[in-house]
């Protein structure tokens, strides 16, 4: 079984590879693609999720139901895009296009140790960057130096 779930994974990734390397610029086509790509994305997610329930389910001596790993696939699935479409609403509501570390902490503001553990990777994660990826600061113009008496 995992043989056959590991070749499943392998022609999910050449089918996405191969979608998106086919993009002819009309804008029907790219909802298309789009929509091909969401849909390889989500299939393998739940590739991904069946496979390690199953895993677990192993290293615990259980044999998981078919339908009971169909349905934590689906819930994961479901579970990740209603988290992206919050992380995506709280930059917004900040004023960004891009969504950061914070926002993605703020979509676990209904479970406390989640959004604890979030902040630990956080953190650790920050403790890992180089520290010459600092953000520069803009200096300022000639112009904003003048002052204007009237």
């Amino acid at each position: 079984m995992d043989m056959d779930m590991d070749m499943d994974m392998e022609t999910l990734a050449d089918d996405t590879d191969a979608a998106l390397a086919g993009d002819s610029g009309g804008e029907a086509e790219r909802y298309e693609a789009a929509e091909a790509e969401a849909e390889l994305l989500r299939d393998r997610l739940r590739l991904a999720v069946i496979s390690i329930a199953t895993a677990e389910g192993k290293k615990a001596g259980m044999t998981v139901a078919d339908p009971v790993v169909a349905c934590i696939a689906d819930l994961a699935y479901k579970s990740a895009e209603q988290l992206a479409k919050d992380a995506e609403l709280f930059a917004q509501h900040a004023g960004r296009k891009t969504i950061k570390m914070d926002d993605v902490i703020l979509t676990a503001h209904r479970n406390e140790h989640l959004m604890g553990l979030l902040r630990t990777f956080s953190q650790e994660l920050k403790g890992k960057e180089p520290a010459s990826s600092e953000r520069k600061r803009k200096k300022s113009s000639k112009k904003d130096k003048r002052v204007i008496n009237v």
